[in-house]
């Protein structure tokens, strides 16, 4: 029997595949399969995953990682590298000082975030790259993939589709979206721009993908909390410690592939428009929707996208 689409958690979120020809179980369980492959390898939250340890071995020496775990970190690093900073693999102590989704959220005292900040530093991961190795310079430093991973195994799950012999399928893993190929009636992918204080799948118009195109948001109602009516949310700014504030609700970014698209949105939201957009003009095929706290709404001019809210304006 034909599935059309499967829902499952993994990531630390819901992600949902949508088979538009051959949604038979076996390719689900493969593609989730290879989901929750990249979670073991790259998960903070699991103590055996090669993240964990090679926090823990922060300091101490080399640890061996698996391929994909190897793959990413040097993406991770060339985008540090590109943003000067503004996208850092190594926020960790930041992500575990202030807790935010994790249950234990609070505003940690000023001297606790200055004591953290100097093992932010993309420049101490060091790569083997005859053994696939890694190692942090200094004891304390953490890694940490909530940037990048999520769109990682979106790419993954695109490449068990191909081999697989699928040619239309839409992959959302919690918001990182992968279209691939064209729909069956050849039209544009329509995938709707989440308003950033309605609850999920509440829109504020919708943007038009054309094949093989990945599509991913850093917000401010990703994962947050709330004190005094001001709202903490999980971005970093890595040269201060605080969560980026620069008039930005969310920056949507679209790019070739899910993993690109995941860290340049971070970076983006972190350097602020102007900024922004110099990045994005030095990044081939890459463009992005700007949404700001006054509500007004840019674009880059090689975006197709339709505001459907009125609440928002749209600036050219």
């Amino acid at each position: 029997m034909s599935e059309p689409y499967r829902t499952e958690t993994a990531l630390g979120t819901a992600c949902t595949i949508t088979l538009y020809e051959y949604g038979r179980a076996g390719i689900y369980n493969e593609v989730f399969s290879r989901i929750r492959e990249i979670e073991n390898l790259m998960s903070v939250n699991i103590p055996a995953s090669d993240i964990s340890r090679v926090n823990l071995y922060a300091g101490k020496s080399y640890i061996q990682v698996h391929e994909d775990t190897f793959k990413v970190i040097d993406r991770a690093i060339f985008y540090a590298c590109l943003t000067y900073g503004a996208f850092d693999p190594t926020v960790g102590p930041l992500i575990n000082l202030w807790g935010i989704g994790k249950g234990n959220a609070r505003i940690p005292p000023r001297g606790e975030i200055e004591q953290v900040l100097p093992l932010i530093n993309w420049s101490n991961i060091v790569l083997d790259f005859n053994t696939n190795s890694v190692f942090l310079k200094q004891e304390g430093m953490s890694l940490d993939f909530g940037g990048i991973a999520k769109g990682y195994a979106a790419d993954a799950a695109v490449e068990v589709l191909k081999k697989a012999g699928i040619n239309r399928a839409l992959i959302n893993l919690g918001g990182d979206i992968f279209v691939l190929g064209e729909k069956p009636d050849r039209s544009s992918w329509r995938i709707g721009i989440q308003h950033p204080f309605e609850e999920r799948n509440v829109t504020i118009g919708y943007v038009q993908l054309q094949k093989d195109k990945a599509l991913v948001t850093s917000g401010i109602y990703e994962r947050f909390f709330e004190k005094d009516e001001i709202r903490y949310h999980h971005i970093f700014n890595p040269a201060n410690g605080y969560p980026t504030n620069n008039d930005f609700l969310s920056v949507i970014v679209i790019a070739d592939t899910a993993m690109d698209a995941d860290a340049i949105s971070t970076a983006v939201f972190v350097l602020g428009y102007e900024k922004g957009i110099e990045l994005l003009r030095v990044i081939q095929n890459a463009e992005a929707i700007f949404v700001f706290n006054d509500h007004s709404i840019r674009t880059t001019s090689g975006v197709n996208f339709t505001l459907t809210d009125n609440t928002f304006t749209f600036k050219n």
